[in-house]
């Protein structure tokens, strides 16, 4: 009862001073704001992450010329460095499927490019289209599905067929919404023209790439009309029994030394990376971000505690008389103190929850950009909570303490 009488009183007392109160309001908002913002944009991204690595097939992993270094600290925290391994030739990633007997599925790749401009009849893309070459198992290794037409035919790969399969945004942007009507069409992808066999379904776009904006092609065709002499390629497997993948890659890491024809004790100069891998760098790298943020938060919250005490004081000492009127009518020191304190939560809660709600639609912003859902960052919104209740706390019990210890008789006197 006490509670909800002092509670009544401190909106009372914040209606009496709009203004001072409203801007005081802002200003922890604002603070609050920039925390739950920021942490949910990364929340986020993390979802964005996982959607994008998630789509390469939980059970996949690659063989790439590009060699990962990982090197930890001993205060936490992961340095990552990229080394430029040599080259995976074609002859060589033709000779690791022939021999990889391990019971999955090997796929060769490369990409051809990321500049290419796609044409059908008056529709035209930007110069931003990525160009892949891939064989009749790229569609597999790489969990990607078709929503109209079929995947190259083994002939098609090993002739180098002019045929091509357009990612959902290009045909989107070629044949609008009649995506099925662009099956057998003719498109120029770059000075080549070839015949469209499929359309990939939508996987959006993620803060690494928009996987939407691809066009792929047959091996062969890709390397003739795109391939350069140090072109690197890609080899992607995709095992039946998840629970093997390690073994898999233990095997694919020997069949690949043994035709590098590597020396015992010898450094690997190619990598095999797991999608997990990946993950676990890029997070470790947004741990840093999420500790920037609060920092900022927790500096921004230290003004805001300053600016409330202030406030709070100006308050004790305009309703001086009125606690004077109080105490003669019988109020305890403790009821002046909880009153003040209550207040002072009261107003810092307001702020609070107008910077939770303004930093979650902020924050979700960034999710428009990389295809995401809704995020509603839980753990941040308690934390945002907890830390106005400990602002109200602090700013508060000060000018609450001085308000309980005037002396009634001083206090009736004041002008």
């Amino acid at each position: 009862m006490q509670l909800f009488f002092n509670a009544v009183l401190a909106f009372r007392a914040i209606r009496t001073n709009k203004l001072r109160s409203s801007l005081t309001i802002a200003i922890i908002g604002l603070g609050i704001m920039a925390l739950v913002g920021i942490l949910t944009a990364i929340e986020v991204m993390k979802a964005s992450i996982y959607s994008n690595f998630s789509s390469m097939g939980v059970n996949t992993f690659q063989i790439t010329s590009e060699i990962l270094k990982k090197k930890k600290h001993k205060g936490g925290g992961v340095n990552v460095t990229v080394v430029d391994g040599k080259s995976i030739t074609y002859e060589e990633a033709k000779m690791f499927r022939e021999r990889y007997r391990f019971p999955s599925e090997v796929g060769v790749s490369f990409g051809a490019t990321d500049i290419a401009t796609v044409q059908y009849r008056s529709q035209k893309t930007n110069p931003n289209i990525r160009v892949v070459g891939g064989d009749e198992a790229y569609l597999g290794v790489s969990d990607t599905k078709l929503e109209a037409g079929r995947n190259f035919s083994v002939a098609e790969v090993q002739m180098g067929g002019y045929v091509c399969i357009l990612g959902n945004g290009v045909a989107k942007k070629l044949f609008k919404n009649k995506l099925r009507e662009g099956i057998n069409q003719i498109v120029s992808v770059g000075n080549m023209k070839c015949r469209v066999i499929g359309i990939m379904e939508t996987k959006g776009g993620s803060m690494i790439m928009n996987a939407d904006n691809k066009v792929v092609l047959p091996l062969l065709t890709a390397r003739s009309q795109f391939g350069e002499s140090d072109d690197s390629y890609l080899l992607s497997i995709k095992i039946d029994n998840i629970n093997q993948k390690d073994l898999a890659a233990e095997e694919a890491e020997g069949v690949f030394r043994v035709i590098r024809k590597l020396p015992l004790g010898t450094e690997n100069n190619f990598s095999i990376t797991q999608n997990n891998d990946l993950v676990e760098i890029v997070m470790d790298s947004i741990v840093y971000i999420s500790l920037a943020a609060v920092i900022i938060g927790i500096i921004t919250l230290l003004g805001s505690v300053i600016g409330l005490m202030n406030i709070m004081l100006v308050s004790v000492a305009e309703r001086t008389r009125e606690i004077g009127v109080s105490k003669a009518l019988g109020a305890r020191s403790s009821t002046i103190k909880q009153q003040f304190l209550t207040e002072s939560v009261l107003i810092s809660l307001l702020g609070g929850i107008t910077g939770i709600i303004l930093g979650i639609l902020l924050g979700n912003s960034v999710g428009g950009i990389f295809g995401t859902g809704f995020v509603v960052p839980w753990l941040w919104m308690g934390m945002g909570v907890t830390l106005c209740a400990l602002v109200g706390i602090i700013s508060g019990i000060y000018p609450a303490i001085k308000a309980s210890k005037l002396d009634p008789i001083v206090a009736l006197r004041y002008e």
